[in-house]
């Protein structure tokens, strides 16, 4: 008699699926599961892609908890005003994934959220750094404070002052924050919001005139 085959995470289920992060055959109960949690999906995973899209459809409006930066509130034309250093630090996210695979929406949230607080001190006149305690995130609270100075430099050196305040830095740190939890759906593994940043920058380099905002 032939060995029944089972799914190879519950070793229960009949497998229905082939899972390409597991390389291996599951049941559909287990990829619900399991799917950006345990499992690191790949993008192009075809059951990954459907998820994503009925999670876009029947997506709910964020509740105030689950809002970055909860009682924030300013004018969108910071945003707008401001859209190159905006495009200028999604480029450096982008960037940044490019070279870390293993940075996750999560993490992005937790970079950019670290930063933000940071911004959020020097607003107030005192300054207090706490960048995240490990890895990528960490990286990438650097790189984008490193962006953020060289773009304040260039931007000196060009016009002999630079224009751009800590509170307008501030602002852009919560809208990409806020954009990412929107975008998200809040699994550990998940890459949404970096998948939709590659297809924003598909090109090496940011020229000047960059402009492009991604908005929810």
């Amino acid at each position: 008699m032939a060995e029944r085959l089972l799914c190879a995470i519950c070793r229960k289920r009949r497998p229905e699926r082939f899972c390409p992060a597991k390389g291996e055959n599951i049941c559909a109960p287990c990829c619900g599961r399991e799917r950006e949690v345990t499992l690191d999906c790949p993008p192009d995973c075809a059951y990954l892609i459907s998820a994503h899209r009925y999670e876009q459809e029947h997506r709910k409006p964020l509740s105030a908890s689950e809002t970055p930066f909860p009682g924030v509130e300013f004018s969108s034309r910071v945003i707008y005003d401001r859209e190159p250093f905006v495009s200028g630090l999604a480029f450096t996210i982008s960037q940044f994934a490019a070279n870390h695979r293993d940075l996750t929406d999560e993490q992005t949230l937790t970079g950019i959220t670290a930063l933000g607080e940071t911004y959020r001190t020097l607003v107030s006149g005192i300054y207090y750094e706490r960048p995240p305690a490990t890895q990528p995130a960490a990286g990438l609270y650097s790189a984008l404070a490193a962006f953020i100075q060289d773009y304040k430099k260039k931007e000196h050196e060009r016009v002999g002052f630079s224009t751009l305040k800590d509170s307008e830095i501030f602002y852009a740190l919560v809208f990409l924050a806020r954009l990412i939890r929107n975008w998200t759906n809040g699994r550990p593994r998940a890459r949404i919001y970096l998948q939709l940043l590659r297809s924003q920058f598909p090109q090496q380099e940011l020229q000047a005139e960059t402009s492009r905002i991604i908005a929810p």
